[in-house]
C-alpha cells in the first residue's frame, strides 16, 4: 500500500505514487548520487541509526543511514555511498558487515562526510590544531573559499605562524593596497613551510590549501602597488610558490593540474630575471613530463643544465643529471642513462654548499640511489632496482619520511616484477602502518598496483594472501 505522506517533507502523496517521495522531493534529490544530502536533525533519531551509534560500529551506522526512509522507498545503493567515501562497493560491504573500525582518521573523515552530529559520536573529532581535512572534505564557505578554521589547521601543520600576514589569506580578507619586502619574505616562508610539511606527511593534506594560498598571493601581485625591487622579489617568491604547488599536485597524483603552475613559474622567473627559480621550474617540469613525454623531459633537464652552467652547486647539478637519467631510462636509452647517472654521482661527491637552495635538501645519498632504482625499473632490470631500494630502505632519512615510504613501496613493486611474491608482500606489509600517516596519492596508487598484482599472481603464497587481506582492511 502506498504511503500517505512523503517521509522527507511530510506532504501527502498521490494515490498512484509508488516511489515513496513527492515530486518536489524527487526533483531535489536528483543529484543525490554526487554527494551526501543535507539531512534534518530528526534523521539521527531513527531507531536503527540510534542503535548502530550505540553499538559504536560505524559500518552499521552507514548501513542504517543507507536504509533510512528519508531516502525513499529504496535504500541508497552501496556503490553510491562507497563513492562518497572514496572506497569500492566490496570494501563498504566489509565495513558494514565486518568488525568495528578503529582508525580515528577514517572514523572522523566518514562521520564528517555523512554529517553525523559530533555529540552523537563515541569518539572526539580532532581539533583544528591537530588535524587537516582531506581535500574531499574541505568545507566550502560562500564564494567557494576554503573554510577559515581549516585553513588555520593546515597553516599549523605547515608551521605557518598566525600573523597579520596570515590574516591576509583568510577567505574574506582584502588584498593589501601596497606590498613591501615583509610580505615577500612571508610568501617565501610559506614555500618553506609547505616543503617541510610535505616531506613529513605527503601532499594529499596540503595540495588544495597550497593552491588557494597561491591564488590569494597572486591577487596581491595583480592588485597591489609595489616598487620595482619589491616587484622582482615578489615575482620570484610567487614563482617558487607555484613550483611548490605543482610538486604537491604531482605527489597527490593530480598531475594534470601541475603544468599551468610550472608555466606560470617560468614566466614569473623570466620577468624577475631569476635563473635559479627558472631552473627549479624546469627540473620539476622534467619530472612531470617523464611518464607521458620522456623526450620533452630530457629537453627540460638539458635546458636546466645549460641555464645553470657556471653557478650550479654540486647538489643542484646532481638533481638535474638525475632528472635526465630517469627520462633517458624511460626512453629505454641505457647508454645515456648510464652517462647521466655517472655525472650525477660525480656531482654528488662535491658535497653540500652554502649556496644550496632550500628545496635541494631532499637530494641525499638515498635519493640518488632511489632514482637509480626507479631508472632500473624503467629499463626492466627489476633485480638491480630491488637492490637499490633495499639500500635506501635500510638507511632511512629521518627528515624525509614520505620518500622512505615511497621507496619501500617501490621495493615491493620491484620484488613483484621479479616474481618474488613473498618479498613483495613483506615490503608492502611493512609500509602499511605508515601509509595511513603519510598521505601521498602517488604512494596509494603504487601500493594499490602491488596489491592487484599480488592478488592475481601470488594467491598460492601465504605472505601475499596476508598482505592482500591486510591492505583491504587498511584502505577501507
Amino acid at each position: 500500500m502506498t504511503r500517505a505522506n512523503c517521509p522527507r517533507c511530510g506532504g501527502r502523496l498521490a494515490r498512484d505514487n509508488d516511489s515513496g517521495r513527492c515530486a518536489p522531493c524527487q526533483a531535489a534529490e536528483r543529484d543525490r548520487l554526487s554527494s551526501p544530502p543535507a539531512v534534518p536533525a530528526s534523521f539521527w533519531e531513527h531507531e536503527p541509526v540510534r542503535q548502530a551509534l550505540a553499538e559504536r560500529h560505524l559500518g552499521r551506522v552507514i548501513r542504517a543511514y543507507r536504509y533510512h526512509p528519508y531516502h525513499g522507498r529504496n535504500p541508497l545503493p552501496q556503490t553510491v555511498v562507497a563513492g562518497w567515501l572514496g572506497i569500492t562497493q566490496a570494501q563498504l560491504s566489509r565495513v558494514e558487515n565486518g568488525p568495528p573500525l578503529v582508525h580515528l582518521d577514517r572514523l572522523s573523515h566518514w562521520a564528517a562526510m555523512l554529517g553525523i552530529p559530533a555529540f552523537r559520536l563515541w569518539f572526539a573529532l580532532p581539533r583544528q590544531s591537530s588535524v587537516v581535512a582531506e581535500p574531499s572534505t574541505i568545507v566550502q564557505e560562500e564564494g567557494g573559499s576554503t573554510n577559515r578554521r581549516q585553513f588555520h589547521a593546515v597553516a599549523a601543520l605547515a608551521g605557518i605562524q598566525a600573523s597579520g600576514c596570515l590574516n591576509l589569506l583568510a577567505p574574506q580578507a582584502d588584498p593589501p593596497r601596497s606590498v613591501g619586502m615583509e610580505q615577500v619574505q612571508y610568501a617565501a616562508s610559506l614555500v618553506d613551510g609547505f616543503r617541510k610539511a610535505d616531506a613529513a606527511v605527503g601532499a594529499d593534506r596540503l595540495c588544495d590549501i597550497a593552491m588557494q594560498v597561491h591564488e590569494r598571493l597572486s591577487t596581491w601581485a595583480a592588485k597591489a602597488a609595489y616598487s620595482r625591487s619589491v616587484g622582482d622579489a615578489l615575482q620570484s617568491a610567487l614563482a617558487d610558490l607555484a613550483i611548490q604547488a605543482a610538486w604537491l599536485t604531482i605527489d597527490a597524483d593530480r598531475r594534470t593540474e601541475a603544468r599551468p603552475y610550472l608555466n606560470e613559474a617560468i614566466a614569473r622567473a623570466r620577468i624577475a630575471d631569476d635563473s635559479r627559480v627558472e631552473v627549479r621550474a624546469l627540473a620539476c617540469m622534467s619530472l612531470l613530463l617523464r611518464e607521458d613525454r620522456p623526450g620533452e623531459a630530457v629537453h627540460c633537464a638539458d635546458a636546466a643544465l645549460r641555464a645553470s652552467a657556471g653557478w650550479a652547486t654540486p647538489r643542484l647539478s646532481t638533481l638535474l643529471h638525475l632528472r635526465a637519467a630517469y627520462a633517458h631510462a624511460t626512453l629505454r636509452d641505457a647508454f645515456s642513462f648510464e652517462r647521466e647517472m655517472t655525472s650525477a654521482r660525480r656531482a654528488f661527491e662535491g658535497g653540500s654548499h652554502e649556496d644550496d637552495l632550500p628545496f635541494i635538501s631532499f637530494v641525499t645519498a638515498q635519493e640518488v640511489t632511489g632514482i637509480q632504482g626507479l631508472s632500473y625499473l624503467a629499463l626492466d632490470r627489476a633485480n638491480r632496482a630491488a637492490g637499490c631500494f633495499r639500500s635506501v630502505t635500510a638507511d632511512p632519512s629521518p627528515t624525509h619520511r614520505r620518500n622512505q615510504v615511497y621507496y619501500t613501496v617501490q621495493l615491493a613493486r620491484a620484488a613483484s616484477r621479479q616474481g618474488d611474491a613473498s618479498d613483495a608482500a613483506r615490503a608492502g606489509m611493512s609500509v602499511l602502518p605508515e601509509v595511513g600517516r603519510v598521505r601521498s596519492g602517488r604512494v596509494f596508487r603504487l601500493l594499490a598496483d602491488v596489491r592487484s598484482h599480488l592478488a592475481l599472481a601470488g594467491r598460492s603464497t601465504p605472505q601475499a594472501r596476508e598482505f592482500v587481506e591486510a591492505y583491504d582492511m587498511a584502505v577501507v
